[in-house]
Parts: structure tokens; sequence; C-alpha cells
């Protein structure tokens, strides 16, 4: 998996691009971790538009970094989620507590 970061003001945005799965799970956390620690930010925004599938690591690692957001009184959202992928954050129930948006720039202007 390969992860692009940008960072929009006080936001750190993660596109992630193929699988998020058990394989490249502890990566991506390690990654997107070192990012929010070097940036110190609060506020990450996961750009889904490139994962290709994701299994329940995946929930894992977005549920993993909003609770160490949260614990800094940040936030975490997602975005650009394809289909398959909403199936799966769905079925997991985890958007009782992350926010979706159809793309970064509304994320951007709404977190």
């Amino acid at each position: 998996m390969y992860i692009k970061f940008d960072r929009v003001d006080d936001k750190l945005i993660a596109t992630l691009i193929g699988e998020l799965d058990h394989h490249s799970s502890q990566e991506v956390r390690n990654k997107i971790d070192n990012n929010l620690d070097n940036e110190d930010v609060k506020k990450l925004i996961l750009n889904f538009s490139g994962v290709t599938f994701m299994d329940s690591s995946g929930i894992g690692v977005v549920i993993g970094r909003y609770k160490k957001l949260q614990s800094k009184g940040g936030t975490v959202c997602v975005t650009d989620v394809t289909n398959r992928v909403k199936k799966v954050f769905e079925l997991s129930g985890i958007y009782k507590i992350i926010n979706e948006f159809d793309t970064v720039d509304k994320a951007i202007s709404s977190i």
C-alpha cells in the first residue's frame, strides 16, 4: 500500500492507494502515526479513493487513529469511500463515530 501525505492548514490528509488488509495495516498505522506526531496536527482526513480492497484490519487502522486523536481533542474523517469499502464501514458501525465526506475539499471545509 502507498500513502501520500498532504497538509492543509491544521489538517493532515492521508491518501491511501492499494489494499488495506492484515498485510499492510501495521505499516499504514506506523506511517500515519509518524506523520501525525511529526506534523503535530489533530485533524486527520483519510482519503479512500485509491483503496481497492479493505478487510477488518482497515477498520482497526481507522478506529486506532480515531482513539489517538480523540485523546488529544482531535478528529478523524474519511472521504471518497468506494462502494466496496463503504459496505465494510457500514457493517462495522464505524459511521456512528467517524464522519464521511464525498470529497477531501468538503472535509477540509467541514472539520
